[in-house]
């Protein structure tokens, strides 16, 4: 699903999957720079390095990421999350097969980052941390935005399969890139909408 009204640019993809032209890196000293090629470990680290910007503590948080592979970041600043129950997002996908749900997922959203925690069941969507949520937990039962005075556990980004607490299933690609809310919401109300028809349980 692509957000209407905006134009899609097509270039040809680089003869290596794993470079992609124009995206930042850290330098030696934790500095990101841009560079004309860049590897996929280079795109995750200026990944990891913006989600840092939410940590109270950068150190701390990179050494949970490295310990435990989960660091505990704060909600309301340059990011929010939108929590949502795996069965709305199940019934959305018509499938409950992770890999499928995933792959779902990336074609759903443009652009964005998403993780899921498979202890609870639940999906994150990570949205700007101004973004307005204007539903109700009547609304849309177990989904919640994360905002200010929420603290977050987000998995490393290197975390990219279904196994473990959690994980990407669309990682973020490049420093700030995250879901459009709108995009968001139609995906819980897809999953609503599949549940009352009864269809994607």
């Amino acid at each position: 699903m692509t957000r209407t009204g905006i134009p899609q640019e097509t270039t040809a993809a680089p003869a290596n999957p794993d470079y992609v032209d124009g995206e930042p890196h850290e330098d030696d000293a934790g500095v990101l720079e841009a560079t004309g090629m860049t590897t996929l470990p280079e795109r995750q680290l200026a990944a990891s390095s913006w989600l840092l910007g939410a940590a109270e503590d950068r150190d701390i948080a990179r050494r949970q990421w490295e310990d435990q592979d989960i660091a505990l970041l704060c909600c309301g600043g340059i990011l929010s999350a939108v929590r949502i129950p795996a069965h709305l997002v199940w019934a959305a996908a018509r499938t409950e097969q992770l890999e499928e749900v995933d792959a779902f997922l990336r074609e759903w959203f443009d652009g964005g980052a998403v993780f899921m925690d498979l202890h609870s069941q639940t999906y994150y969507a990570l949205v700007p941390g101004t973004a307005a949520w204007r539903w109700s937990d009547r609304e849309f039962p177990g989904v919640e935005c994360l905002r200010s005075d929420n603290y977050l556990g987000v998995p490393s980004i290197r975390l990219t399969e279904p196994r473990g607490r959690s994980y990407w299933c669309l990682p973020m690609e490049s420093p700030g890139d995250l879901c459009y809310v709108d995009e968001v919401e139609a995906l819980v109300r897809s999953g609503r909408a599949a549940r009352v028809e009864g269809d994607g349980r």
